[in-house]
């Protein structure tokens, strides 16, 4: 592997880069409206758009990431951005809601980047710093969750959703340049084929059990997460007569969660990390109570957003903390089970959060969130094992 060292430089390029990258998967919510007006359909057959993109990236985490293990991050990342580009392009010039389907599964599939910085950073980190390294990239990868909200509102409204896909490659092909400037070599241990490559993973899924609670534990919250950031939109359409530029701004207040969310990276180096996750998913649930009762309160929503950011994230990164310390040869497959079962729970949210709005509007949507934090502390503290 060579000389362990993560400089702060590196260590910013690849947190700004996980936002960055990350973003174009979420670009699309608070622009199901116009995607809607523009092809004539559903709010339901509209929110295809962001499930699609949630399972092609739970299938290149599946498919991609375990590449970590094996092959050159450098050399991976250098030749997926030529894939995320070319699926924006796609976006921006699809002429049926079909189309703009199948680009925003690519999108997903080729969006995995930020999943192989998270287990580089944490292979360059000292062995006392792990939980800082992660924090920080995990703190740009949520920021650019939540900010590529109040940019595609804005840029949506200003300029029509086509412009946003644009936009974004564009972005890539500059963020592509700095990698390939500053990005070091990582020539990983594993010297199997590929298809033994994704045996072992199945091998760590059986193995860990720390593994499957962390998926499950994720895949709920982050669930609950994306019932929320899918229906916000038609909230504020139908409580508050906003448009996307607002429902947007929301992701901005979230970011303020998440950044104080970064300090638990740190926290997690040193305290019992069952303990945080208790706490996360406790302010996950008070979160969705909130949110309970404030289908006519703009106050009570920004409360709840920031709640709900900062709990996610300080139960994503203690999650994946616990996962990585336990298996240092495999970051990058124990990630990939991971993220697949966060992302599947993303998708699940996505699907019954659409459901849940169009049945029994924002009660159902928030009454759906609260049962998936409930089920975060249950199988949590059924299931936990005793960790530092």
């Amino acid at each position: 592997m060579g000389e362990k060292k993560l400089t702060n430089s590196l260590l910013y390029l690849m947190a700004i880069g996980a936002g960055l990258v990350v973003a174009n998967n979420y670009y699309n919510q608070p622009l199901l409206n116009q995607i809607a007006n523009t092809f004539g359909v559903s709010e339901s057959k509209v929110s295809n758009i962001p499930l699609f993109t949630q399972l092609g990236y739970a299938f290149g985490l599946l498919f991609i990431i375990p590449l970590g293990d094996k092959i050159s991050h450098k050399r991976i990342i250098m030749v997926d951005f030529l894939a995320i580009v070319l699926s924006l392009l796609l976006a921006a010039t699809a002429k049926s809601l079909l189309m703009l389907t199948v680009a925003s599964f690519f999108i997903g599939a080729s969006s995995v980047i930020p999943q192989l910085f998270v287990p580089m950073a944490a292979l360059l980190a000292d062995k006392n710093s792990v939980g800082r390294a992660i924090g920080i990239v995990m703190s740009g990868l949520l920021i650019g969750i939540l900010g590529s909200r109040f940019i595609s509102g804005f840029v949506g409204e200003h300029y029509g959703w086509r412009s946003m896909y644009y936009l974004a490659s564009g972005l890539m092909i500059i963020y592509w340049v700095l990698l390939k400037i500053h990005l070091p070599e990582l020539h990983p241990d594993f010297k199997g084929t590929y298809v033994k490559l994704m045996k072992s993973i199945l091998h760590y899924f059986k193995k860990e059990r720390s593994v499957r609670l962390a998926a499950l534990r994720g895949g709920l919250g982050f669930a609950g997460f994306s019932a929320f950031w899918t229906t916000l939109v038609f909230l504020m359409e139908d409580s508050f007569n906003y448009g996307s530029t607002v429902t947007g701004s929301f992701g901005i207040l979230g970011i303020f969660g998440a950044l104080a969310a970064s300090k638990v990276g740190k926290m997690s180096d040193h305290l019992n990390k069952n303990l945080l996750i208790t706490i996360a998913s406790m302010v996950m649930i008070l979160s969705w109570v909130i949110f309970l009762f404030s289908e006519k309160s703009i106050f009570g929503l920004i409360i709840g957003v920031l709640l709900i950011d900062m709990a996610l994230q300080s139960l994503h990164i203690t999650n994946q903390n616990i996962i990585f310390s336990r298996n240092p040869e495999a970051r990058n497959r124990v990630n990939t089970i991971y993220m697949v079962g966060y992302f599947i729970g993303g998708a699940l949210g996505t699907v019954t959060g659409a459901l849940a709005w169009e049945t029994y509007k924002w009660t159902g949507v928030a009454t759906l969130g609260l049962v998936y934090s409930l089920l975060v502390l249950v199988f949590h503290l059924l299931f936990k094992k005793p960790v530092e």
